[in-house]
């Protein structure tokens, strides 16, 4: 039956599938026995902490590495594109040009249309095609082609008038974004994004989004923008010790249907390790009375112990930095104070006339596009960079630890313990070894240099300096830029627990919804900052007012009648979603107490009998389910 055949009777086709994929380097395993499939439509987020093999996964799907065992297989007929970490177009064509080349069907039409109506000016008589050329031309979107690269262009934080500037003059985080964009108007049918959203600001991350989520082609993200996964997947592998898992959900939904997986897991398992216990102390006592009928009894029980299934024991979570800041005392009420703070470069003003006051314990996230000056703002404020007019102000009593995003004051000929030794020399060597320890540098990692470090070791080592830091006013930039998806969650919850105030720059969305009480964001194309008081959340809602506020005052001013049915209907809204929400309410409050009610059978009456906690288990299994699904339409 044909593709279209299947489309129409709601089935969809497989369109790639990894069948018992696995890959090593010499005697180092790195994926072992991978298999699953996805159909047209789907869209996978493939998670796991740094070396787990996602990038090498994908490497074999487009044949840069070949597996030790198994294969990828592509439905026919079906093109593939993928996004590298590193991607760097170079060359002499210009921004737009490069983008252009997506298109080289359109662009050699575009030369023989060229050629026709040279020769339609000459009289030649070979011109006679030219009408169903401009005709053909036109069908296939030749005269709109170079609209659309432009705009995915700008989409994507190019401006207009660099578009002629020459790929090979930009930075890497360009040529990735330009890759991007290329990849982007190619549209393979199946699209493979390796770190995506890496050098993108918050609007060309909202844009991507929304552009994945309209597309219908099978698209593979590796990420560690849980965002960005929220937004994008409905489908989650995650790689763990070389094996893989798929789970139907994006990345919360995974997040928390694989926690309750290991806690039920582990309990099976210390349920059945109690049960052995009991019957092999049962053997024990019958063969100490070693009577006839005590003996039958033992073999009798010892026959059950060899036939039961051994539930496995749950493998331990992969290890994590482990993290705490510390606090230096109270800092005054008024923690900063920023007086008309102005800053450029080259004779291009960044920002002007900044004034802010910082209270104590606040949450401020600096958000606005590449390039507005949200480093240089923050390194004003930590005293790295003098600003060209006003003041910082610190409140009484204020200690500041200070987080750089390019790591810059790491010593490269340092070794990672000479590193940190160098600068708390008070320490010993013990406790430098054990502090190291909790930021996964154990063993012969201490001596390795510093300029030999990754990324995330290289902001695990920042870390870890920062945290023998008294302080109580944290200043952060880009701190979750290099670290994985377990590592960004263990700086989350060390930033919640810190009795301080923190000032940060990020782009990581998930990162800023956790933890700000108050926005700070620059506009793009200048403009006045926006200083917003509340969560992330509260902030786009109030963005995206103000965008709809704007767009409205641009149109003719409506009729009473229409302003005052459009209110009554958002009236209407508002009170069906309060309606909605009790409803979820109630149902979250109604399997909560579902669930105590389990967890209390199960440590009491049902604790020794076996089948009765399967059972239990199974039943609190599903309603951990659909709780979770009820939180994520609370969300909603």
């Amino acid at each position: 039956m044909c593709p279209r055949a299947l489309r129409f009777l709601g089935k969809k086709m497989t369109v790639i599938s990894f069948d018992n994929i696995s890959l090593s380097f010499g005697a180092s395993e790195v994926l072992d026995k991978i298999s699953f499939g996805l159909n047209e439509g789907d869209r996978l987020g493939i998670v796991g902490v740094n070396g787990a093999g996602k990038t090498s996964l994908m490497k074999i799907v487009t044949g840069e590495y070949e597996p030790t065992e198994g294969a990828v297989h592509i439905a026919k007929g079906k093109s593939l594109g993928m996004l590298t970490q590193n991607a760097a177009p170079d060359g002499e064509l210009t921004i737009l040009e490069e983008a252009c080349s997506a298109f080289p069907e359109l662009l050699a039409e575009e030369e023989r249309l060229k050629e026709l109506q040279l020769e339609a000016e000459r009289g030649d008589s070979g011109a006679s095609g030219l009408a169903d050329a401009v005709d053909r031309f036109s069908r296939k979107g030749g005269y709109e082609f170079r609209g659309r690269c432009a705009g995915v262009l700008k989409n994507l934080g190019f401006a207009e008038e660099d578009f002629g500037r020459r790929v090979s003059t930009l930075s890497g985080g360009q040529k990735t974004r330009l890759a991007l964009a290329c990849l982007l108007l190619r549209d393979p049918d199946i699209l493979i994004l390796d770190e995506p959203t890496n050098h993108l600001d918050t609007d060309a991350l909202f844009w991507l989004e929304n552009r994945l989520l309209q597309s219908h082609r099978t698209i593979i993200v590796i990420s560690h923008d849980r965002y960005f996964l929220d937004s994008v997947t409905n489908k989650t592998l995650e790689l763990e010790y070389g094996k893989g898992k798929l789970y139907n959900g994006n990345y919360s939904v995974f997040a928390a249907k694989k926690a309750a997986d290991r806690e039920i897991a582990e309990r099976h398992y210390k349920n059945q390790q109690k049960e052995i216990a009991r019957i092999e102390a049962y053997i024990e006592q019958q063969r100490r009375w070693n009577r006839e009928r005590n003996i039958i009894a033992a073999e009798s029980r010892e026959k059950q112990l060899a036939k039961m299934e051994r539930v496995a024991k749950p493998e331990a979570l992969p290890e994590n930095m482990r993290l705490r800041f510390s606090v230096s005392g109270e800092s005054g009420e008024d923690a900063l104070t920023l007086r008309g703070l102005t800053k450029g470069y080259g004779g291009k003003t960044l920002f002007s006339d900044v004034k802010l006051i910082v209270k104590k314990r606040e949450r401020l996230f600096v958000t606005g596009p590449n390039g507005c000056g949200k480093s240089t703002l923050i390194k004003c404020i930590a005293g790295r960079l003098k600003p060209d007019f006003g003041e910082t102000d610190y409140g009484a009593g204020v200690r500041i630890g200070y987080y750089d995003q390019e790591n810059q004051e790491l010593n490269p000929d340092n070794t990672v313990l000479d590193e940190v030794w160098n600068d708390y020399a008070g320490m010993n060597l013990t406790d430098v070894r054990n502090v190291l320890a909790q930021f996964l540098f154990c063993g012969d990692d201490v001596m390795k240099k510093v300029s030999l470090l990754s990324g995330g070791e290289r902001a695990r080592l920042t870390l870890a300096k920062l945290i023998l830091t008294k302080m109580n006013l944290l200043i952060l930039d880009e701190p979750t830029n290099h670290l994985d998806i377990g590592s960004r969650e263990v700086l989350e919850e060390a930033l919640s627990e810190f009795d301080g105030t923190i000032i940060a720059v990020s782009h990581d969305r998930y990162f800023i919804k956790k933890l700000a009480t108050r926005i700070l964001s620059f506009p793009g194309g200048g403009g006045e900052l926006t200083d917003f008081k509340g969560n992330y959340t509260d902030y786009l809602s109030y963005r995206e007012r103000s965008a709809e506020s704007a767009k409205e005052s641009s149109k003719p001013q409506s009729e009473g009648r229409e302003r005052f049915l459009a209110e009554k209907q958002a009236q209407a809204e508002q009170r069906k979603e309060e309606k909605r929400r009790r409803m979820l309410e109630e149902k979250i409050e109604k399997t909560e107490t579902r669930i105590s009610e389990i967890d209390e059978e199960m440590n009491g009456p049902a604790a020794s009998d076996a089948a009765r906690l399967i059972d239990l288990g199974n039943e609190k299994e599903r309603l951990e389910t659909e709780l979770m699904e009820l939180y994520e339409k609370t969300m909603g």
